[in-house]
């Protein structure tokens, strides 16, 4: 069912048995275990999905190795679980990571590492080798019910600096431990949607769709790209708005004030050298000032942060000219001699953690554990209202759940079906192996008649999902991109055409990895609007909108200038406090009704 099917059907059945509001990992995983259990489900989120905090994650999927010393025993354990899950049930997009800690002193650290844990100082001080060792050894422990991956090892200080050339001289000793990454976080949120419309065809979701009132039995909705209202009558509301929960509620007449999050950035560095050293491991460390920060290869680029400042309004999030030093900062202080600078830079991005308002010491002794606040029906609604709170990426599936057993009981629906060991789209049957993937790309290609080669780049970036692409782009004349070889035009029209893209900005910022990576210039931005623009059936004024709506987002939100030689870091950051609101959706333009599709 496409997006104008869709609002026909709100028009005409208005009445729906849960309302998510928020399109980020923690909404979409809920709406999936609703629809899987059957239920009739409708999401809406304001701008596109999985564009908000759950774009702007680190790309770990993690136990969360700090969160021992808060005592926080519960949160790791479920998290350890769900990251074996996710090794399991997506493993075409998350892949182990051996993890790396450079460590500069042996006892720093063994008298107040104790007093954080038990909650009696929250000042920052050097950890030592010691204090790491305890640490890695109680999440060995907790990793040991399910255990996929190597336990944790140390390297001494000579084959340490032979191990990581460049590393810094000062250093006494390494830890390694397993951990893993996700490349495409966007994409697997677009996956879990598409099989929860896969398994319910009383499930539905829209982008750009905004909650603009609520009182009595109903919701306001608006098309933020056509202004056009709708009313639904929900038995149930979940908000899953992330930093936003508190603003969505207020539209819903509730004032509450359960969010108090944090802002976290982070850079994209386009520096050889740098990837070359890091041989494939995430670099995961103090920095002087207490934070945990990390340096990891993402896919032929480097990623570094973040960041942990509280911010008022999510929408003002963005990287400053403050963080940006103290990001390159830190790469400089574990790799001194690698000489990183502005100029390699290629993109920033910025997020808000919806994170449970406390008056703790410090923003890292917050909890990132989740939990649902309750508003009952009867204080100006007639329907309850689930805010969710808090939440990991890598905890996502075990929350929606719990969410979803609320829901449930409360529905007095029985649970169905589970999903611990429920394959994520692309995920399901994917070849581990790479003499396997070899042989599964060499298939799809005898199957389709496609490139044998085309054939493995998309099962790389689609896992099995790449069965339905090829067979796609093989119904019609294909050609590569004129300005990206490895993506071709049917490929660009199928993921148009069946994955809710309405921008150019979709595309090029959550189905694929163009923008974050640095590779986008103003050729490719044509080319690519042309594409898109034609299954939109956009016309030339339109495909001009959105060129210039895709370029000043990535000006404003990410600091990048895209011009004819590529994408390159603004020189003007801007401060704290010259950074404004900018929603997403203030950047899309309204669109046009899009022909049958092709």
């Amino acid at each position: 069912m496409d997006r104008k099917q869709t609002f026909e059907r709100i028009e005409s059945q208005p009445n729906v048995s849960v309302l998510v509001v928020g399109g980020g990992v923690n909404g979409i995983s809920a709406y999936r275990e609703l629809a899987l259990q059957g239920v009739d489900v409708l999401l809406v989120e304001r701008a596109d999905f999985c564009s908000g905090a759950s774009a702007a994650s680190s790309h770990m999927v993690h136990g969360g190795l700090r969160y021992l010393e808060n005592a926080e025993f519960r949160l790791v354990q479920e998290a350890l679980t769900e990251r074996n899950r996710l090794l399991q049930n997506a493993p075409h997009y998350v892949r182990p990571l051996p993890t790396t800690i450079p460590i500069f002193k042996w006892f720093s650290g063994l008298l107040n590492g104790p007093l954080k844990f038990l909650g009696l100082s929250s000042k920052p001080r050097e950890r030592g080798a010691l204090i790491i060792k305890a640490g890695l050894t109680m999440y060995d422990i907790f990793a040991s019910t399910q255990r996929s991956m190597p336990t944790h090892s140390f390297m001494g200080r000579s084959e340490s600096l032979r191990r990581f050339p460049g590393l810094n001289n000062d250093i006494s000793v390494t830890a390694t431990y397993y951990d893993a990454w996700m490349p495409y976080p966007e994409r697997i949120c677009l996956e879990l949607l598409l099989d929860a419309e896969k398994a319910n065809k009383n499930a539905h979701s829209l982008n750009y769709t905004s909650v603009v009132h609520g009182e009595g039995n109903s919701v306001t909705l608006k098309d933020e790209l056509t202004d056009a209202e709708y009313t639904v009558q929900p038995n149930i509301v979940i908000n899953a708005a992330g930093p936003w929960i508190d603003f969505a509620n207020q539209e819903m007449h509730q004032e509450t004030n359960f969010i108090g999050g944090t802002k976290g950035s982070h850079l994209v560095l386009d520096h050889e050298q740098l990837h070359q050293t890091l041989d494939g491991n995430e670099i995961f460390f103090e920095n002087d000032d207490g934070r945990i920060v990390l340096i990891f290869p993402l896919e032929d680029r480097v990623l570094a942060g973040t960041t942990d400042i509280r911010i008022d309004h999510p929408d003002a999030a963005v990287c400053t000219e403050d963080e940006i030093e103290y990001i390159l900062s830190l790469v400089t202080k574990v790799f001194p001699t690698l000489n990183i600078s502005r100029d390699d830079v290629v993109f920033t991005y910025s997020g808000v953690r919806p994170l449970p308002a406390q008056d703790a010491a410090s923003t890292g002794q917050i909890s990132r554990d989740h939990s649902i606040r309750t508003t009952e029906a009867g204080q100006g609604t007639d329907y309850p209202i689930y805010s969710l709170i808090g939440g990991k990426w890598t905890t996502f599936r075990a929350f929606g759940e719990q969410v979803a057993d609320r829901v449930l009981d409360k529905l007095d629906v029985p649970r169905r079906v589970k999903t611990e060991s429920m394959p994520i789209g692309g995920g399901k049957d994917f070849p581990r192996e790479a003499k396997e993937q070899a042989r599964w790309a060499s298939n799809l290609a005898h199957q389709t008649g496609i490139d044998e080669e085309q054939a493995h780049t998309l099962l790389i970036r689609y896992g099995t999902y790449a069965r339905e692409v090829a067979k796609y782009i093989a119904q019609g004349d294909d050609r590569p991109l004129t300005n990206k070889a490895d993506y071709s035009v049917r490929e660009v029209q199928f993921i148009t055409d069946n994955e809710k893209v309405q921008s150019l900005q979709d595309f090029v910022l959550r189905r694929s990895l163009l923008a974050m990576l640095g590779k986008l210039d103003q050729p490719l931005l044509e080319e690519l609007a042309d594409i898109i623009g034609d299954v939109r059936g956009w016309s030339d004024n339109h495909r001009a909108d959105q060129l210039k709506m895709t370029k000043a987002r990535l000006l404003k939100k990410n600091l990048v200038d895209v011009d004819e030689s590529g994408a390159h870091l603004i020189s003007d950051a801007p401060s704290e406090e010259e950074a404004e609101p900018i929603a997403d959706m203030e950047m899309v333009p309204d669109t046009e009704p899009a022909p049958t599709p092709i």
